[in-house]
Formats: C-alpha cells, structure tokens, sequence
C-alpha cells in the first residue's frame, strides 16, 4: 500500500451500543408486521447457513418486499450505525448469510417476483429471492434456459447465487453466475439505489457489476437482477462411466479434456457417496461395488453430440472404466442425474453432522489430489465424502463426524485446512463457489499477500466505508483470526469514495 495511503488511516472508534429495541420499532414502522422477525424460537432459523458447524443467532431478521423497503432499511441501518447481513434462502456453505455479531439479518425471501421477461434479448429480470430453478420454469415452454444450476438449484435463490459467484453442474461449458448477470439494481450500505451494469453483455465501461458479483454481500444487495437466459441445446447425452478407484476416474476426466471434449458438465461420486445415493433413492441407480462414478453430459447439434460420447467413452474405457451407460432421453438422462442432485442429501440422511469444503485444483492434479484427499482422512479417522465437479477441478469433500464432541469439530477443521492447503499446494485455489464467508477468512493471507489484502479492502470500503455490510466476512483480522498463526490485514479507515 503506498504510504500516502497510510498516513491517512485513522483509528476505527469504538462502536456504541446498538438498542435493539429501537430499531425492532423502526423496522415495524416501515414494513408490515409479518415482515419483522424478533421473537427468539423464530430466530434460530436464521443462526446458521447451510454450514452449521457455527450458529449464531441474530438480534432481529427483517423481511422486505421491495427495493423501496430494503431501501429503507439499509438507510436506518446507516444511520444508526447497525451492521446488517443479507440472506437470501440460507443454503449458503461458508458462514457467509450469518450475523456471527449482533447485526440486522434482512432477508429477501419474500422478494420472489419475475419482473420482466423479454425473449427478444434473452434477458430476464428477477428479485433476489426467486428460486434458481424458477427462472429455467419460467422461460421453458419458449425453449430457453439460465445455465448456472448449483446442485442447491431448487432451494437456493439467484441474489444468494449473486453473492457467492455460484457455479454449479453446468459451469464447465456455460461459467459461473458472473457469466449470466447483465445488469443488477442494488442498495448500497448508505441506502442509496444504483444500476450496476447496462443490460447488455459487453459494455465499455468500469465494471462495476462485476465487482458486486461475489462481494458476498460486503458491498449491498441487489434488489433486481437481470439474467441473460440459453437457448436449450438440440441434442443433450449423458454417460456414466464406473470405476474400480478415484484416480482411475481422475484420469478420464484429464483424458476427457486432453482429447478437446468440452462437456457442459462433468461430475464425479466416490464409494461412500455412491453407497449413500443408493441408499436414499431406495435402488442401484450407480454400481454399488464401484469406487467412483463419472457423469459426463454432451450437448449441441445431434451430430456432435453423437461423435462427442464415442469419443468420451474410449477415454473413459482407456482410463479403466468397467461399465458404460448412455443415456439421450430426458427421463432416462434425469434418472442418472437424479442421484448426483440428491447426493449431498442423501449423505446428510446418514451423516447428520458434516462439514463441506470447496477447494479448486487443476484438472491434471486431480489423481494425485484425491490420492491424498484419501490419506488426510485416514490419517485423521474422519470419513470424507467426494461428489465434485470434476470438470473443472473444482473439489467438495465432505468430511463426516458427530456432533457434539468440541475436540471431534476441532479435529474436522484442522482437516479441511489441510485439503485447503492442498488445493494451493498443487495450483489451486481455496474456493471454486461457495465463497468466503468466515469459514475461510483466516486461510485468505495462504493466496494473497497483506498488499493484496488490502487493495481488496480498498475497494470495499469505497462502497462500505462504516464496514456495516456483512461485517467480519472475508478478511482475517487479529479479531477474528489468531494473530500469531496468520498476518493479518489492516482495515484502514477511509472517508467515502464515491464511485456513483
């Protein structure tokens, strides 16, 4: 950081006390009764994410309907100097959606309108709490589709996706959300209501909606979203490849690629996961006896599609592939699909308590990653799970234990640092899509060094100055990491920049 820069830092001053009680009253002044949320039992709803190795319940959860009332409540939130956290459908895996200090949870689950379809430009516009499978339902029947399906997709909702980046099945081919986005209204931390983007998908300008994609809420909330929606392709096919080990089907995900196959998604289960597929399905949908099933879909023209899985399939069957099976009718390509969907699902049946993680590797590191990935977790006697997107290295490990047991939970995050530190290792990243959050704040300084750090808070404070938008997300400090294990960032305290 330069040190014109530095000289300016002033000392954060010490926030006071918030009176909970007001602003439950300011709140009920702008929104109907059943928007606001206050009484204790109903507020455990919201004290944890889909990560719930943490919980923290909040002090009070609003719900709006418009922009206008988010509008609203953002600017109270400014004005008292309330920290605020917005959440969308709580699906979220990094701890990101959570008020881990007292703060105003506003939830936009209520914000669930289709505001404008217009098929003319593949474009629709939605609010953030709209399902992310609603926008493919609601554009079918014309033939058209929005690509970013995380396997989430029937729970979570487009401004959650916005947040966190989302990827999903399809990414590989069709990208992430950021991909999709081409204009967002927002409410800044000041209550302000901009557009960030201009509806199209390229545009000169400083692109300022692609700052706010992934900000996880640390630099407002979108109120309204425009998504740039696919034509359905002509011919879709699906193979499923079984394998006697995970490096066996590692291999054919490199063999796959190495061969110029761009698959619109490729998807990898391991045994225990397979096991736990089959279970809650109640059938064999995958061979029981396999160490790791592949899922490779091919779509476009009938003739590429068809040249793409003979190709796909010798790579498969060159990697050691014991079985093959296709599938190019919608029913029967679902029903392979079904069990990948459900996976995450099905493990939770068996396992209540696990904790996921979201590493990214290079396709080519990927034998010797999920090698070691088996190693770790025997070395720490906690069973790991692998269902993954595979084709884009992006890992999700689900480490398995029980609850309850405070040195059993130490144990398991000390193994998620490792296969993080793994993924960097071997060229990787800490996150593909899930983001942040606090679950990863203190492992950021392992990829980027104070410098970075803090031209990253830079541009947050530039729309955040008061740090009110989902604070302590992202960025470790001495508070919320153990300062003699990590360096630490130096949050400066900026006079606003005005960017709007």
């Amino acid at each position: 950081m330069p040190q014109s820069f530095l000289s300016a830092v002033t000392p954060a001053p010490s926030p006071a006390p918030i009176n909970w009680a007001a602003i439950e009253g300011y709140c009920r002044a702008i929104l109907p009764a059943r928007g606001v949320v206050a009484a204790r039992q109903e507020l455990l709803s919201y004290d944890c994410d889909g990560l719930t190795l943490h919980r923290w319940q909040p002090p009070l959860v609003v719900l709006p309907e418009t922009t206008e009332q988010v509008a609203a409540l953002v600017r109270l939130c400014h004005r008292e100097g309330v920290p605020f956290v917005a959440r969308g459908s709580g699906t979220g895996l990094s701890g990101g959606a959570v008020a881990e200090t007292p703060a105003l949870v506003i939830a936009t689950t209520r914000m669930r309108q289709v505001l404008a379809i217009d098929l003319a430009n593949r474009r629709i516009t939605v609010q953030p709490g709209v399902i992310n499978s609603w926008v493919s339902r609601a554009v079918a029947g014309d033939g058209f589709y929005y690509a970013p399906d995380p396997s989430s997709q029937v729970v979570c909702s487009i401004g959650g996706n916005v947040a966190e980046n989302s990827g999903g099945v399809h990414c590989l081919k069709y990208g992430v959300t950021s991909n999709h986005v081409l204009e967002l209204e927002v409410v800044l931390p000041d209550g302000t209501v901009t557009t960030l983007g201009s509806g199209l998908a390229e545009t000169p300008e400083l692109d300022l909606r692609g700052v706010f994609i992934g900000s996880e809420g640390t630099l407002g909330i979108a109120t309204a979203i425009t998504l740039r929606l696919l034509r359905a392709p002509a011919s879709v096919a699906v193979l499923l490849a079984d394998f006697s080990s995970m490096e066996a089907a590692a291999e054919a995900v490199r063999g796959i690629t190495a061969a110029g196959i761009l698959p619109a998604g490729m998807e990898m289960m391991d045994h225990l996961c397979i096991e736990a597929v089959n279970d809650y399905l109640g059938e064999q949908e995958y061979p029981a006896d396999a160490a790791a099933v592949l899922l490779v879909e091919l779509d476009g023209q009938e003739t590429e599609v068809t040249l793409a899985l003979q190709l796909a399939s010798d790579c498969c069957r060159q990697a050691g592939a014991r079985s093959l099976r296709q599938a190019r009718q919608a029913d029967d390509r679902a029903r392979l699909w079904q069990g990948r969907k459900s996976a995450i699902s099905a493990l939770g049946r068996r396992f209540p308590s696990y904790y996921l993680q979201d590493g990214v590797v290079p396709r080519s590191a990927l034998p010797a990653v999920m090698r070691a990935i088996g190693e770790l977790s025997a070395r720490y006697g906690l069973p790991v799970a692998n269902v993954f997107h595979a084709g884009d290295g992006n890992l999700h490990p689900l480490i398995l234990y029980r609850s309850g047991d405070p040195a059993v939970e130490e144990r398991v995050q000390e193994l998620a640092a490792e296969i993080l530190r793994l993924c960097i290792d071997a060229g990787g990243s800490i996150s593909g899509e899930h983001g942040v959050g606090n679950d990863k704040r203190c492992y950021m300084d392992w990829m980027f060094n104070p410098d970075d750090l803090a031209t990253m808070v830079l541009v947050r404070q530039a729309f955040d100055p008061q740090a009110l938008a989902n604070p302590n997300k992202i960025f470790p400090t001495p508070k919320t990491c153990a300062e003699s294990a990590r360096r630490q960032v130096e949050l400066p305290q900026l006079a606003q920049v005005d960017l709007f």
